[in-house]
């Protein structure tokens, strides 16, 4: 009999995840405490998001002497992402921090910060700032980002430095 897969600790992402704007991460790959703390939590006033996952495509490799196509891995590509926040009636909100063009880092700790865990690093540029208009619904910002380069996943969480 095959062994069952590990049960999985199942938890809520609200009050749980936090992601980061990053402006600077010198290897994606394994991004430092410091550089880390240098970021800014933009979990609290997140609203909603849409994308942050990778996908990969396959490409078909058809031989003559078979009718089946089989396939092997292809490209890999980023989903159209954004984040939507709050807008503050005063305008001091998340317009003054992503602005349009504006590069740097968006990480995801689907888990929280916690050291040994994992998170996803996306190396992004703002590409716009679209202020959400619906008649029954609070105003937000919606901050939509080019994925720049393959996003480092399952990276672990390093340790808050020890003085």
């Amino acid at each position: 009999m095959a062994t069952p897969i590990q049960a999985s600790k199942r938890y809520y992402r609200r009050g749980t995840t936090r992601v980061l704007w990053v402006p600077t991460i010198a290897n994606k790959n394994a991004p430092t405490r410091a550089e880390l703390d240098a970021g800014t939590a933009l979990e609290a006033e997140t609203g909603a998001m849409s994308g942050w996952q990778t996908t990969s495509g396959t490409v078909p490799t058809p031989a003559l002497g078979s009718r089946f196509t089989p396939t092997v891995p292809g490209e890999i590509t980023a989903a159209d992402s954004s984040l939507t926040f709050w807008a503050s009636k005063d305008a001091d909100d998340v317009r003054a921090l992503l602005v349009r063009e504006a590069t740097g880092y968006i990480v995801w700790m689907d888990e929280g910060d916690v050291p040994t865990q994992t998170m996803d690093v996306y190396q992004v540029q703002v590409t716009s700032q679209a202020k959400v208009r619906e008649l029954d619904q609070a105003a937000q910002i919606m901050c939509q980002f080019a994925i720049v380069s393959e996003p480092a996943e399952n990276v672990a969480i390093p340790a808050a430095a020890t003085p």
